[in-house]
């Protein structure tokens, strides 16, 4: 009888006990996250309930993500992105006095997400003489303005100045404009924001400017201080000369044109017509247009002896300092602002010979030769001009690497005694011939000067010294090179001093030699 009384007790006992632990464990406080002015957040838990041991935190995908504790506020140690989901885990460890009733440790999971701050308009209308001023729908403490590095502000503020005021030049705008809630996370994506005077009429802010240059590769940006659809409706502007290309919405208020391929001609005036007319912002008055004007600027004379050099129509390589330029967006660049380079003789025999015809950044004969072999080697006309087909040919000619496979030739006439004809390739004289120039009343002209036509079989006319006409026939393996001189084989009973009207005879076998090395674009040099 006592033994059971004795078991009864226990069993109450016991009972007793585990109520006040669930009791207590139920009671106990629990450690909780809360939000922090600056930190990721605020760890809240008496001192007596105990102390946190770990804590982690991951990203969506499970990534850990470095964090510090200090004083009951969480502290990222690398830039986060705002708006990100976050798990935080907490162990906490209690006293070792109440270990026994509610456990040694306690572990609890969290969801938060990272502030965020939007802006709150971003076609700004503004009175003139006001400062401009972007507005954001919480205070933030990092900005970045125009593409500048991040910078702090002394105290978090939902209106930030971006030291403009709208007046003058300055009285219609853009800025680009990024910002963070707090000193660890990431910048926002930077935004365009426009800004406009205050008007009743719709007005437009185009980049580049009207009036300005325009880049081949574009883009070009309208934007409008009214939604396009109130000002446009579903019509778009219209692009003159036509251009192969694609209007897209940007956004609301902003259209945009990118070329395709080689983008707006070089040199070409371009011209924009709007299905309705607008007020250009920034200009004085309130004069309404519907067309817009640039100018294309014209390939760099430097650029196209680089590219020259790299396909092999000089005698000349092109090195270039940094990494080579090799998209076709980078080649449209390249032609209006050349990279750095190095140009380097590739024979530096012709250098004694041709020398005095280099010089980077002119356009002088041997690069007018350069273009013509290439004109012709591409089927356009070999008149030396380098006008837009020769650019787009010569840009697409580049991406492709389609360098000219033909070692570099060059004709050297001496009016010498006895006169001889020279067949220069790569650098070295590969043929030489007896030859006959013009005599004292119709000398060959003294220079150097590219070959603009060929001929394998021609008729010759023109006036003799005695005022007489003549036609010759059939003349064979023709090349001019300067008005009506030419190279050309002519029957004679001798060669090697002037018999000729101005032109290079040669004997008929050396000429049918000599045809194959002087294809359009060959310089011959009288000397």
């Amino acid at each position: 009888m006592r033994r059971r009384r004795w078991a009864i007790a226990a069993v109450a006992a016991a009972a007793v006990c585990a109520a006040l632990c669930a009791v207590a464990l139920l009671a106990w406080p629990r450690v909780d996250l809360d939000a922090a002015d600056v930190a990721l957040a605020r760890v809240a838990l008496p001192h007596f309930a105990g102390r946190v041991t770990a804590v982690t935190v991951s990203s969506p995908t499970g990534q850990p993500i470095p964090v510090q504790l200090r004083h009951d506020d969480l502290w990222p140690q690398r830039k986060l992105v705002a708006g990100e989901s976050l798990t935080v885990q907490l162990t906490v460890r209690r006293p070792s006095w109440a270990g026994w009733l509610v456990g040694h440790t306690q572990r609890h999971s969290f969801a938060i997400v990272t502030p965020s701050v939007h802006l709150l308009g971003r076609w700004l209308q503004v009175q003139t003489g006001s400062p401009v001023t972007v507005a954001f729908d919480a205070p933030v403490e990092m900005i970045s303005l125009r593409d500048l590095p991040a910078r702090a502000l002394s105290t978090p503020r939902a209106v930030v100045p971006v030291g403009v005021v709208a007046s003058g030049s300055r009285s219609a705008g853009t800025i680009k404009v990024a910002a963070s809630a707090r000193p660890w996370e990431r910048l926002s994506a930077p935004l365009q924001v426009s800004w406009f005077p205050a008007r009743p009429y719709p007005q437009l802010l185009a980049e580049p400017r009207s009036e300005g240059r325009l880049a081949p590769g574009g883009p070009l940006t309208l934007t409008f201080s009214r939604p396009i659809q109130d000002v446009l409706g579903t019509a778009r502007p219209r692009v003159s000369p036509s251009t192969p290309g694609h209007w897209r919405l940007v956004d609301a208020h902003t259209l945009a044109f990118q070329p395709s391929g080689l983008g707006f001609p070089f040199g070409e005036k371009v011209r924009l017509m709007l299905p309705v007319a607008v007020h250009l912002a920034g200009q004085p008055g309130a004069i309404l247009t519907r067309t817009l004007h640039w100018q294309v600027p014209q390939g760099s004379t430097l650029r196209l002896q680089q590219l020259m050099a790299q396909l092999g129509y000089l005698p000349l390589a092109w090195n270039p300092t940094g990494r080579d330029v090799q998209t076709l967006t980078a080649e449209l660049g390249a032609a209006v602002s050349p990279p750095a380079g190095r140009f380097v003789w590739r024979y530096p025999r012709l250098r004694t010979m041709l020398g005095s015809l280099w010089q980077p950044g002119q356009y002088t004969v041997m690069v007018q030769g350069a273009v013509m072999a290439f004109e012709a080697d591409h089927g356009l006309t070999s008149d030396g001009v380098v006008e837009s087909q020769v650019w787009a040919d010569l840009l697409g000619a580049a991406v492709k690497h389609q360098a000219d496979r033909l070692p570099y030739d060059c004709i050297e006439v001496s009016e010498g005694s006895p006169e001889a004809l020279s067949v220069w390739r790569a650098g070295r004289i590969v043929y030489s011939t007896p030859c006959n120039t013009g005599i004292v009343a119709r000398p060959t002209a003294f220079g150097t000067f590219p070959v603009y036509a060929r001929y394998l079989s021609t008729t010759m006319t023109g006036t003799n010294p005695d005022g007489s006409h003549y036609s010759d026939p059939g003349v064979p393996y023709v090349a001019y090179f300067n008005g009506g001189d030419a190279v050309h084989g002519f029957p004679r009973l001798g060669y090697g001093w002037p018999q000729s009207l101005g032109c290079v005879e040669l004997p008929y076998s050396a000429a049918a030699v000599v045809f194959n090395y002087d294809p359009i674009g060959t310089l011959v040099g009288v000397s």
